[in-house]
């Protein structure tokens, strides 16, 4: 799935789609808390039945034409990469209007914002990816990823792109020296699909986020501090990327699991958070692992060890909307003012 260009940069150059919510079924399957017993494991299999035999897609636009994404040397600023996918997107939202796809068109449109809209990476194939910054990527000293889980494509980026505009306002109201990347870089699994019950795509995605994460050091003001936000199907994902020493945190949010039993086990040396809203259904599904089915332990459980945030009354897809408990935590684990009683649960 990487390519070796800087278009990867931002991992464009490959067909894709990414993911933020979904229903109560899937995503929440994958992961699930407890122990075994005979009812989970017949929980479990209905649900993998249900979403053999119900497939859906977000992605209503598929088969979209669109041109081939740009490629850039290593080492091309910010600015050039911007100019360059802006221009790839509106020849994008072109070919897809004269292809009678006028749906992906308009949200095209709209993702150029009249030329203000800040892509390192785009490809309108398919369920498409993209990768946008919110502020002033080479003078922030505070830079955060956003992650998102399944069903999040082209023809449903405007949620994803929401929730990152809207921590963005958060932080830059404390701290202006800050940016935010919205990085549906990976094919995420439909909600109800067999995939988002394995660990498959969070694979192939933590090959692509790994490398970018250490070119978006080099693209950020020097000492740049950056954290992992993951929700949902991201928070596999997360938990399987390789981090360097410039993240500095990493927060699991919405999460089915993470395949390892315990935050030490993670591939990082950020600190690892957790939180669940009140409202959020991941909670009342089963956090099992049959085989290469599910996720395991639940991140909020007191024995995987991660530090406790609190989510207020959110539900799966409403951690970052404006004025929201699960928001301001959020933005205070990204500033390095989270209360200094969120200490780890072991």
């Amino acid at each position: 799935m990487k390519t070796g260009t800087a278009g990867t940069a931002g991992t464009a150059g490959t067909r894709v789609a990414g993911g933020t919510t979904g229903t109560a079924l899937a995503t929440g399957t994958a992961g699930a808390g407890g122990g075994g017993g005979r009812m989970r494991r017949t929980l479990l299999a209905a649900l993998v039945a249900a979403a053999v035999v119900f497939p859906i897609s977000a992605a209503a636009s598929a088969g979209a034409p669109a041109p081939v994404p740009v490629t850039f040397a290593e080492d091309a600023p910010p600015q050039v990469r911007y100019a360059a996918n802006r221009a790839n997107l509106v020849e994008a939202a072109r070919m897809a209007e004269e292809g009678d796809r006028s749906g992906r068109a308009a949200r095209l449109r709209t993702m150029e914002a009249a030329g203000a809209a800040q892509f390192l990476a785009f490809d309108g194939r398919g369920k498409g990816r993209a990768v946008e910054v919110f502020g002033e990527l080479e003078t922030a000293d505070r830079v955060t990823v956003l992650v998102p889980g399944s069903d999040t494509t082209l023809d449903t980026y405007e949620r994803f792109r929401a929730g990152a505009v809207a921590l963005q306002q958060r932080l830059q109201a404390e701290h202006p020296h800050s940016a935010v990347v919205a990085w549906l870089g990976y094919d995420t699994p439909g909600t109800v699909s067999t995939t988002v019950l394995t660990a498959a795509r969070a694979d192939a995605a933590a090959a692509e986020l790994a490398p970018f994460l250490d070119r978006l050091e080099a693209m950020a003001a020097p000492g740049a501090r950056l954290s992992l936000l993951c929700h949902s199907y991201g928070s596999v994902v997360c938990a399987r990327t390789t981090t360097g020493a410039a993240v500095g945190d990493m927060a699991l949010f919405g999460s089915p699991g993470t395949g390892a039993s315990a935050a030490r086990d993670l591939p990082t040396g950020a600190r690892v958070w957790a939180g669940r809203g009140s409202g959020d259904w991941v909670a009342n599904v089963p956090h099992v692992r049959l085989g290469s089915l599910g996720f395991g332990t639940d991140p909020v459980d007191p024995a995987f060890g991660a530090r406790a945030f609190t989510a207020g009354s959110a539900g799966h897809s409403d951690y970052l909307k404006p004025g929201t408990e699960s928001l301001e935590s959020l933005a205070a684990i990204v500033l390095g003012t989270a209360p200094a009683s969120e200490v780890p649960h072991a």
